[in-house]
């Protein structure tokens, strides 16, 4: 019963027993790096670490030779590393620059780190790697915590080394503070009336003022209060002020890097509030605890890669989210007339699609290499649906990643049982869209393929297509082969071809390039004033459907050759160009083709082509759009209870519309 504790004893005896102030410094951090391994243990049990550490004290305490030495080994230690860097810096990036962050974390998370260092911060966290260091930390008793300060600094120590520390941190937390707010593209950024405030300029001075305050002690307690509240005050304004940047960014697009700079900055004014709060308080030691114990979870934060970009991407995401639901609204029809009209705008994509569905057999006649067979596929598809919109006809498949966002935003409004109705009015006009586009779509394409082919055929003198290509195409069709996967795969391009839309529009807004084109001399000198106006507008208004468009088409034509490249053997299942392939196998094989089975699964794998195209971006998108707009504690059972009460009772609202 007494193995583990006996065991803990001895080791703690050979731990002590290696003690020397007089070794070298990766011995001595090595020492320090053991005795925090000592204490945690198996990180079983805090209580079981705070054993371990009043034993070390008891330990200690009880001889004073030991005692001399470890007071000899922590002076050397503080004098080596600069614990006013750990304070002021940890858990911040060296530069204000995401990309450098990011390079750095992976740095860190790939590359040991070496105990023979003066860097405090990397000492820091070898020394307490791990969550349950901050816990056994923060729950230490002060009693104790006043028994350790007393072995290591010395009876006289009464703590204004610490102070010092803590002051010197708060300063070069206030100057880099500083520098990041008098940043030019910072700066240009605020309000009118932040700018005008001018919170950051009497900083330093603030700063300045505590420390006389602390470090004079004929000073009054309120003069230290006094100073104490300006800095607090002071440190609101600049926080205050770097947050108007946020209103810039509703109007002028995002930039993820600015928004890493001013989170920053906000965690360093978080960070100069907690330096102040433990110089501040009357139990020193209790809070020097507490604030290491908060620095090993920050830490454990800098640490994450994915905690990096959830964080500085959330408000980019939302931007998208936003562009996409403005666009998507557009694709949601309420009325018999909208109705149709989307019947008619996804003819006429389908009778487009038809010809680049012939484009894409007569490259496989040019017999390129892959990846040039892929480009050019590429460059068919990407020059098609840009035809399709600057015709203002219109794809199914693209619809459902705009749509999601703006079905999202309306989850938002679900405070009473008439707005659940509402958001199920919306998913039926919704679903009906998309049956109306899927079916324009396809009900065009496979005819207009067949009579192109057809059309071809007699020109030419011979089938458009052979009939083992014929054949090919019902075989890759197959209901029972892989088609269903890759199709699930597709809604994924499609899902990814609107983060690219959304994306560009944000980069084109926030570098302000349509009033570039607008207003630049040299534009205006070579396409006139009037002609740059109507580009800029027109790029304004369509830049974000470009950016769909030719990624998407790239996206399908290149990933089979890419994936091919690296052996995946992953292909794309777009249902409209899927429908006019069969139409076009149809064309050469004949009326004797339609009584083959083959047809017939091929024929029968269309629906589920269409449908895992819409559900797979649609979700996709939605989540995202949930995620982006901050969307929580939805009542989501109550919409799935009206939704299945709504199909029960007018199943046919989600494929045609009803008559008021």
């Amino acid at each position: 019963m007494n193995a583990p504790l006996t065991t803990a004893t001895a080791e703690l005896e050979q731990l002590l027993a290696r003690l020397d102030p007089g070794a070298g410094l990766a011995e001595r951090h090595l020492w320090l790096l053991d005795l925090t391994g000592w204490v945690r243990g198996d990180q079983a049990s805090v209580p079981a670490a705070l054993d371990r550490v009043q034993a070390f004290i008891d330990a200690v305490d009880a001889r004073p030779e030991l005692q001399s030495r470890l007071q000899a080994w922590w002076q050397v230690l503080v004098e080596t590393v600069d614990i006013t860097t750990l304070l002021a810096d940890f858990g911040f990036a060296p530069r204000n620059a995401m990309v450098s962050e990011m390079a750095a974390r992976l740095r860190h998370k790939l590359l040991p780190g070496s105990p023979e260092t003066l860097d405090a911060s990397e000492l820091f966290s070898l020394a307490l790697p791990t969550a349950f260091d901050a816990q056994w930390l923060a729950a230490v008793p002060e009693p104790q915590l006043n028994r350790l300060v007393r072995l290591l600094a010395g009876p006289d120590n009464q703590g204004l080394q610490w102070k010092t520390a803590l002051l010197d941190a708060i300063t070069y937390c206030a100057g880099q503070i500083l520098s990041t707010g008098f940043a030019p593209d910072l700066r240009l950024r605020m309000s009118e009336q932040a700018r005008e405030s001018q919170p950051f300029h009497a900083l330093i001075r603030d700063v300045e003022s505590l420390r006389v305050e602390v470090l004079h002690g004929l000073r009054t307690p309120e003069r230290l209060d006094e100073a104490a509240q300006r800095l607090r005050e002071r440190l609101e304004a600049c926080r205050a002020a770097a947050a108007t940047v946020y209103q810039h960014f509703e109007d002028s697009g995002i930039s993820v890097g600015l928004v890493f700079r001013v989170r920053q900055l906000r965690e360093r004014i978080l960070r100069v509030r907690a330096l102040l709060d433990c110089v501040l308080s009357p139990t020193l030691a209790l809070s020097a605890a507490q604030l290491l114990a908060q620095l090993v979870k920050v830490g454990q934060e800098r640490r994450s890669l994915r905690a990096l970009l959830r964080a500085n991407s959330s408000l980019l995401a939302a931007k998208v989210a936003e562009r996409s639901a403005e666009t998507g609204e557009h694709y949601i029809t309420r009325t018999p007339a909208e109705y149709r009209a989307m019947v008619g705008k996804a003819a006429g994509g389908g009778a487009v699609m038809a010809f680049t569905t012939l484009v894409k057999f007569g490259l496989y006649a040019l017999a390129l290499s892959a990846f040039w067979g892929g480009f050019l596929a590429g460059v068919n598809y990407a020059l098609s649906f840009v035809l399709i919109q600057l015709l203002h006809f219109t794809v199914a498949t693209k619809q459902p990643a705009m749509t999601a966002p703006a079905m999202a935003a309306k989850l938002k409004e679900l405070d009473s049982d008439s707005a659940v109705q509402s958001f199920v009015d919306e998913v039926t006009h919704l679903v009906r869209s998309q049956v109306a586009a899927v079916l324009g779509n396809v009900l065009v394409v496979y005819p207009a393929a067949l009579l192109l082919a057809l059309g071809l055929a007699s020109v030419l003198g011979a089938p458009f297509l052979s009939e083992d290509k014929a054949l090919h195409v019902l075989d890759s069709l197959h209901l029972l082969g892989p088609s269903v996967l890759f199709a699930a795969f597709t809604g994924v391009l499609l899902f990814a071809s609107s983060i690219v839309a959304g994306w560009t529009e944000n980069w084109f807004v926030l570098h302000r390039l349509d009033s570039a084109l607008r207003y630049n001399p040299r534009i205006t000198h070579w396409l006139g004033a009037q002609r740059a106006a109507r580009w800029a507008g027109f790029l304004r208004d369509n830049i974000s459907g470009f950016a769909a468009n030719i990624s998407l088409g790239f996206m399908l034509g290149l990933t089979p050759a890419v994936a091919g490249f690296f052996g995946l053997g992953l292909d794309v299942r777009h249902v409209t160009l899927s429908s006019g392939q069969l139409g076009a196998a149809t064309a050469s094989l004949g009326l004797q083709g339609l009584q083959t089975p083959a047809f017939w699964w091929a024929a029968l794998t269309l629906p589920l082509l269409g449908a895992l195209n819409v559900a797979v971006s649609f979700v996709l998108a939605f989540r995202l759009a949930l995620r982006a707009q901050n969307v929580s504690g939805v009542d989501r059972s109550r919409i799935y209870r009206a939704i299945r009460s709504r199909l029960r009772s007018a199943p046919l609202s989600f494929f045609w519309p009803v008559r008021a």
